[in-house]
């Protein structure tokens, strides 16, 4: 696997991998890889001709007092499980090379940007557009790939894809679990043994929500209801945000048809962590 630090190294690379019509598969990652990560790097190999990925914690989506500083960082570890995984070329650039001194322009999606974890951390999300639109034109990959675990951010991408006019497919992949039903997220590492037992509440309280809408309850405030008094059962599980909406607008809606997202936010401790589910 080749390791490039240079945005116009990467630039070279990268139209190097899509020569004689080879489909270029991208994984964008902010590292401490977990298997979440590996099964989007599987679908990508599954799908495409030659892979890139890419490490690196954007410091433009984490607010003042965020866990930038302590976010985990298992660089080399990193570059063992991509390699293993057939990995071509790993993008792995410090924040002066991504945001060099005077860069001011930013990309930001109004409106399903302002929404969910977008109205709970204002100005995340457009940290999250500009890195990945400035990856996208580094890369320059035909697909790439994103776990649903991140659905807001599914949905502001998507918006930005149209709106810019980029040329790629965005992929959404199932989210994974431990067989307890945590979804799998790096900031796990953040929980104590007993704050990620309470975590758990998160995952039934979408069971919760699915349990009712297979009963036939499909009105959101009843849902939202059912779904908060198993959320109220853990201590120390502060919530963000539950809510029933359009999995693209993020917008709230009145009825859970198939297709809507529903979507917890919550704070275990001072980690927080999001999941969510789509109704079938």
């Amino acid at each position: 696997m080749q390791i490039v630090t240079k945005v116009a190294e990467m630039q070279d690379v990268c139209r190097k991998l899509r020569l004689n019509g080879r489909m270029l598969g991208f994984v964008p990652t902010m590292g401490a890889l977990h298997a979440g990560h590996i099964s989007l790097v599987r679908r990508a190999r599954a799908e495409c001709d030659v892979i890139s990925a890419s490490i690196f914690v954007n410091p433009l989506q984490f607010a003042p007092g965020e866990d930038l500083a302590r976010y985990p960082r298992t660089f080399e570890e990193d570059c063992r499980l991509l390699e293993a995984e057939n990995v071509d070329v790993l993008f792995a650039p410090d924040a002066a090379e991504m945001y060099p001194q005077g860069a001011v322009t930013t990309v930001s999606v109004a409106g399903v940007g302002d929404r969910l974890d977008g109205a709970s951390r204002p100005g995340h999300f457009t940290g999250v557009a500009t890195v990945v639109a400035k990856l996208f034109h580094v890369v320059s990959p035909q697909r790439a790939y994103f776990g649903q675990k991140d659905a807001a951010q599914l949905a502001v991408l998507r918006q930005m894809v149209r709106d810019l006019n980029f040329h790629v497919e965005l992929v959404g992949c199932a989210i994974v679990r431990d067989p307890d039903g945590l979804a799998l997220s790096s900031r796990n590492k953040y929980l104590s043994s007993m704050e990620r037992a309470r975590a758990l509440t998160l995952h039934r309280a979408l069971r919760q929500i699915e349990h009712m809408i297979a009963s036939g309850e499909r009105r959101t405030a009843q849902l939202i209801a059912g779904g908060m008094e198993i959320l109220k059962t853990a201590d120390e599980v502060r919530v963000d945000y539950l809510s029933i909406v359009n999995a693209n607008t993020l917008l709230p809606v009145t009825s859970a048809e198939a297709g809507t997202l529903v979507a917890v936010a919550a704070y275990i401790g001072t980690t927080r962590l999001i999941d969510n589910l789509l109704v079938a």
